[in-house]
């Protein structure tokens, strides 16, 4: 399909979180690491865009928001076909509570 992927501000102070999180908690390396990892499943997306299941926490929005899962680790993301992209929305937690999720701008 070729679209181009995009990480909203929302999702990249996402993922500055969580490198902080893991940072103080099992060091530099480890956090790099979690971090690389949820990027790199990402990558895909743009050819198989519709992997994804969708998310019904955020069924009620106008956007079609799908998404991947990595460890605990949920990468939201909605695909804008008119414009040719795939815009990460959020990383989530899947370890908190549910209805957290639709903090998703």
């Amino acid at each position: 399909m070729g679209l181009t992927v995009y990480w909203t501000q929302f999702a990249e102070n996402k993922l500055e979180d969580i490198y902080t999180y893991y940072k103080y908690k099992a060091g530099k390396r480890v956090a790099a690491k979690l971090v690389d990892e949820l990027v790199d499943a990402s990558i895909n997306l743009d050819q198989s865009p519709y992997i994804g299941q969708r998310e019904e926490f955020l069924s009620d929005r106008l956007q079609e928001f799908r998404y991947i899962v990595h460890k605990n680790y949920k990468i939201i993301y909605w695909i804008d076909i008119p414009n040719q992209m795939l815009l990460i929305s959020n990383v989530f937690d899947s370890r908190q509570n549910p209805d957290k999720i639709k903090r998703t701008p």
